[in-house]
């Protein structure tokens, strides 16, 4: 095969004709330049230049190889120029991926600080769904994910809690339920609560779907969904009950469901999370950002 540096010797010494002026930009000497031509010759089985003590030129064979070469070498420095260009950009992004609404108005606003304080990288934001969220950090879809806990994954850094907020159950308007101003984790025994997908179920925090209440009473398993706006649906056309944050409430309120707080439930907490095979300082920087700007946010 040609090597790369017999065809930019040929190639620029066909662009200059010139030997002295080649050697300056490719920043080898005259007889290395010679070398590689020689060997290049050698492979075509012809003279590609007439060179005499003044002058350069190609031959016919000579003229004809540089214009079947040049447009695929242009080609491929330009496909280098542009993979220089995206790495560069790599190294100066953070993708930051999120989790429902407020996550994704922490992140926003975070991005927003790192930006105003030149920390030095452009943040990229981009949704996740919960059923895809581990996912996504693994196939690099995302460098940070803002994502609720429990995460035990032991691939997993999960970084400082953002915000906590009030536990909840998701319930049809006419459920026995709805009229209720709390409920207790017992009440789970008697009702359908609805699960993840089995393709998605590692990604969904484990204790949105528990199979037993605390007491050890055994809690129905109703319809699979791949989505959170899929288990609303089913959830407001009675299908089942699903556990949610306070936030929705503020962001996913609908006619056909009720949230009633748990009174006896722990708050879910937030937090930004990445890979630990892949841990840097810039994921630490921005997940405390983060977490500043997620505090100021729940309280304001």
């Amino acid at each position: 095969m040609l090597e790369r540096l017999e065809l930019e010797a040929f190639l620029t010494l066909a662009e200059e004709l010139h030997f002295g002026r080649t050697t300056e930009r490719l920043h080898v000497t005259t007889g290395r330049v010679s070398q590689l031509l020689k060997k290049l010759e050698g492979r075509v089985g012809a003279p590609l230049f007439v060179r005499s003590s003044r002058t350069v030129e190609l031959t016919e064979i000579g003229s004809q190889l540089r214009e079947d070469l040049q447009s695929g070498y242009e080609q491929i420095a330009r496909g280098m120029e542009r993979a220089v260009e995206a790495a560069s950009g790599a190294r100066n992004s953070l993708r930051a991926g999120f989790v429902g609404a407020l996550a994704g108005q922490v992140i926003h606003r975070a991005a927003r600080k790192c930006a105003e304080e030149g920390k030095g990288f452009a943040v990229l934001m981009r949704e996740v769904q919960v059923s895809a969220s581990l996912t996504s950090l693994r196939e690099g879809h995302v460098d940070v994910l803002a994502m609720s806990l429990p995460v035990t994954a032991p691939d997993i850094v999960v970084g400082p809690v953002l915000f906590s907020e009030p536990r909840m159950l998701g319930v049809p308007a006419g459920h026995r339920l709805a009229g209720r101003t709390t409920v207790s984790l017992e009440d789970l025994a008697g009702i359908t609560l609805l699960r993840p997908a089995r393709s998605g179920q590692d990604e969904w925090p484990t204790d949105r779907h528990p199979g037993r209440t605390p007491a050890g009473a055994a809690i129905v398993g109703g319809p699979r969904v791949q989505t959170f706006q899929e288990a609303l649906q089913l959830a407001g056309a009675g299908a089942g009950a699903l556990i949610v944050g306070a936030q929705a409430q503020q962001f996913y309120s609908r006619p056909d469901l009720v949230y009633v707080p748990f009174r006896d439930a722990p708050p879910i907490e937030w937090a930004v999370t990445w890979l630990r095979a892949k841990d840097a300082p810039r994921k630490r920087e921005f997940a405390r950002i983060a977490q500043e700007v997620g505090q100021a946010h729940v309280r304001g």
